[in-house]
């Protein structure tokens, strides 16, 4: 039985009294003052730093996370009407405005639904699936379950043909495969079926066992690309290194592997994490790398040594949750030096919520609470589940390991 001492246990209390503090007096206002379109339905997502919008486009990636997010508030944090009626408008207005016909979600429309753009991806339908079985779960509303359900089949299919995107391979082009799409898969198979266990059972082992393919364990990396047998690409793509990815994907394994009791892929999990933490961090300015090239080639991306919001929301997330399952005190003060860093950077104690994008220094470069990829799903999640993990963590009922398959 894991044994407390007074001065831990008021540590923990206090860290989980700062993130509720954060979520419900912070985050929770800035959006719901600022971002619902009472004409048109939706939310506003390009929310400047005060909450005033910049752009009235809706970013679908956007709409479907904060429909999914107000959902779960409802449903975890408290059943407060307004949460339902916002996430009601959403759903709504994703579904009569942003699903086309042929299955497929927009990436971005007008204010009033007219269509923008359409991405080569499956990302917007992944949210629109996100949002609509969530919403389905705390509504009752049987129309949004089967909506979920038509465009995850859609997914599915398309991830079998990429053709179905408009993705064309091109003849020079070595065939590869992504991390992005067995995780989400993953994370979108725990929200259709409630859990792992359920009709998309057999998808989710397979999407467990196609995430862990990119696990180099003798090198302690998880690759973002690789090839589509499964070895290593020679390129910057094949070389590249995502920090915040590879934690995200090793909590969502973590989830996984704790439901179904796979104890190697619950060990895969927690090295991902540790991995990525020690590699990702900035040893001389602190916080996690946006990406990294595993030989020590410059990233081709620019922003490569930039601190974005959402990496560091995945590792406290991640921490946490690694310290619930383990009950080692080194995930604790993992999480201790994530916490320190990112509270002491990100949120914006004049006007509310969290900037997103920080220089490698650690100083803000944009403003702006709310883009295009940025809006109310990564810290208010982030917030939530960590202190749901260290609530539990405190549990003195023993975590039992699971069974490994």
């Amino acid at each position: 039985m894991p044994q407390f001492d007074a001065n831990l246990r008021t540590r923990i209390d206090g860290r989980r009294a700062r993130l509720e503090d954060e979520l419900t007096g912070s985050v929770i206002p800035f959006w719901m003052k600022n971002a619902p379109d009472r004409e048109h339905g939706g939310w506003f997502n390009c929310l400047d730093r005060d909450g005033a919008v910049w752009d009235t486009r809706k970013h679908i990636w956007l709409q479907g996370r904060a429909v999914w997010m107000l959902s779960k508030l409802y449903a975890d944090l408290e059943a407060r009407p307004e949460f339902l009626t916002q996430a009601k408008s959403g759903a709504h207005f994703l579904r009569d405005k942003c699903k086309r016909k042929d299955r497929r979600v927009w990436f971005a429309v007008a204010r009033d639904g007219k269509p923008v753009q359409l991405q080569r991806k499956i990302f917007s339908e992944c949210f629109y699936v996100m949002a609509m079985a969530q919403y389905a779960r705390v509504s009752g509303e049987a129309w949004a379950a089967r909506e979920a359900k038509e465009v995850f089949g859609w997914i599915m299919e398309a991830i079998a043909d990429p053709r179905l995107t408009g993705r064309v391979r091109e003849e020079g082009e070595v065939p590869s495969q992504g991390l992005a799409v067995p995780m989400i898969v993953l994370n979108l198979i725990q929200e259709l079926d409630g859990g792992f266990q359920g009709e998309h059972a057999a998808q989710a082992r397979e999407c467990a066992a196609a995430a862990r393919r990119f696990v180099r364990r003798e090198r302690k990396v998880v690759l973002e690309t690789i090839a589509a047998d499964g070895s290593d690409l020679d390129t910057p793509e094949g070389r590249l290194l995502n920090p915040g990815h590879a934690i995200e994907m090793g909590w969502f394994l973590l989830d996984y592997a704790r439901a179904v009791g796979d104890a190697a892929a619950a060990q895969d999990a927690l090295d991902a994490i540790e991995w990525s933490l020690d590699r990702g961090w900035d040893p001389v300015h602190g916080g996690l790398y946006y990406f990294l090239d595993e030989q020590g080639y410059s990233p081709v991306q620019l922003e490569w040594s930039m601190k974005l919001w959402w990496p560091h929301c995945e590792a406290l997330v991640a921490c946490a949750k690694a310290y619930e399952y383990t009950r080692d005190r080194a995930w604790f003060e993992r999480w201790v030096r994530v916490s320190d860093w990112t509270f002491g950077r990100f949120p914006d104690s004049a006007h509310g919520e969290w900037f997103g994008y920080l220089d490698r220094q650690g100083a803000v470069s944009q403003r702006f609470k709310g883009g295009p990829y940025k809006g109310f799903f990564h810290v208010p999640r982030a917030l939530l589940y960590t202190a749901q993990a260290l609530k539990s963590a405190l549990d003195p009922k023993p975590v039992t390991a699971p069974k490994s398959h």
